[in-house]
């Protein structure tokens, strides 16, 4: 009776959803606000792909499909930030180089020294000069060590103000005290007469914007615009003040640092950026350029939003229809988390020693092949490490490689191939 009752239970249940399951599996998809179309030009995939490059569970997809959205992924955005990170090296690589080449001041000998090479370089003995140029080199990169694991100490245990304040007296030393040096010494070279209340409000607008910009919020290209000016003037302070051979024991040491602090288990650099993603912070802008926003205080509304350029695509339909979160401020988007986590991100100590390596070769060699060959090798490095972090997808140093294959090229230019062409130019050959 029980048996017979449950089979008629079972029956009527089976005919009652027969009616139900002639949608293709309505079950299986995802609610609609999860499953808004996105077009394929956009670098935002919601199902696929998560932020960490790995796949993510994906109901009634296939995966082939999903490698196809995969691969189409990995292409456009690494081809389009390998773009937006070879303008901006190469417009502080080049900013460097027309400095060198305009004002004398960055490219002429001094005996003032740094207070982190203590020892000269104004021997007349090849082995003192050397031994010399070794300890500098000691004495930099032990510098470096000791504030690198300082700053991963604070950060570990969330001394976020006395970083914040560490930065901000770095930037203002840096957008006040090396502008108006840089200011000074453009004026003198080009014999411009300027009275110091001009110069006292052009430096204080150009440092009080850099500022706000950097530190709290302001237009994306302003701010990477600011981030490269830094570095410039960062660089050219090296070119000037380091001696000749320690400068470039330096670059081969910081290179090999950077690849130890890197990748590494126990390495400061390893140790900061995984830190940050277990806490899904960003690190401070103040130290790293990114292709993507940065900002670290609350996410533009979509109307401000559409205004600077950012808008996404669920911005354009709510504001389109109208439509408007409650709290804008508050609000925070997946689609902008998404697109901030996707920015391609390089340490601004990338950039100063990318132009102190051009800069060094403008300054000594004085000739443009050997600065040219700097300035290709570096860019080729820097593509080769963009593509072995496209392929390996966890962060990468960004100075072996271009160090490398600079030093190589400075080498080989200046000491076989400007020879060859001297003496082609000296017998009249041409080629």
């Amino acid at each position: 009776m029980n048996a017979s009752d449950s089979e008629e239970d079972s029956y009527d249940e089976r005919t009652a959803l027969v009616p139900s399951e002639s949608p293709a599996l309505p079950s299986y998809k995802p609610p609609e606000n999860l499953n808004h179309p996105v077009d394929p030009s956009t670098k935002r995939v919601k199902s696929g792909v998560s932020r960490r490059g790995g796949a993510a569970p994906v109901d009634g997809g296939s995966d082939q499909e999903v490698d196809v959205d995969e691969e189409e992924l990995t292409l456009k955005y690494g081809a389009k930030h390998v773009i937006m990170l070879f303008i901006p090296v190469t417009v502080c690589m080049l900013v460097v180089v027309a400095t060198i080449k305009s004002v004398s001041f960055y490219s002429e000998k001094t005996n003032q020294t740094l207070i982190y090479t203590p020892f000269t370089e104004n021997t007349a003995s090849v082995g003192r000069r050397l031994l010399n140029s070794v300890l500098n080199t000691i004495v930099m990169i032990s510098v470096i060590v000791v504030m690198t694991i300082f700053l991963v100490v604070l950060y570990k245990y969330r001394c976020y103000k006395f970083i914040h304040g560490w930065l901000i007296l770095s930037s203002l030393m840096l957008l006040f005290w090396l502008s108006s040096m840089y200011l000074s010494e453009v004026f003198k070279t080009y014999n411009l007469a300027v009275d110091y209340p001009t110069v006292v409000v052009i430096i204080w607008n150009f440092g009080a914007v850099g500022m706000i910009c950097i530190h709290w919020k302001g237009p994306l290209q302003l701010q990477q615009a600011y981030l490269i000016l830094i570095s410039a003037l960062m660089a050219l302070v090296f070119i000037k003040f380091l001696p000749e051979w320690s400068a470039w024991l330096i670059l081969g040491a910081i290179s090999i640092y950077d690849l130890v602090a890197v990748l590494s288990p126990k390495g400061p650099l390893r140790m900061l950026v995984e830190t940050a993603q277990e806490r899904n912070e960003p690190i401070f802008p103040a130290l790293i350029y990114s292709s993507a926003m940065m900002w670290t205080v609350g996410m533009a509304s979509p109307p401000d939003a559409q205004r600077s350029g950012q808008e996404t695509d669920e911005e354009a339909e709510q504001s389109s229809r109208g439509a408007e979160p409650e709290n804008p401020q508050a609000q925070r988007f997946p689609e902008d988390d998404l697109e901030e986590d996707r920015g391609v991100k390089l340490g601004l100590g990338d950039f100063i020693f990318y132009s102190v390596l051009v800069g060094k070769a403008a300054a000594m060699g004085g000739d443009w092949n050997t600065t040219l060959a700097c300035f290709v090798a570096i860019l080729i490095g820097l593509c080769l490490t963009l593509l072995l972090l496209a392929i390996f997808k966890k962060a990468l140093p960004a100075l072996p490689i271009s160090i490398t294959f600079g030093l190589v090229f400075y080498f080989s230019t200046d000491f076989l191939v400007q020879p060859f062409m001297d003496n082609l130019v000296a017998h009249q050959f041409y080629i």
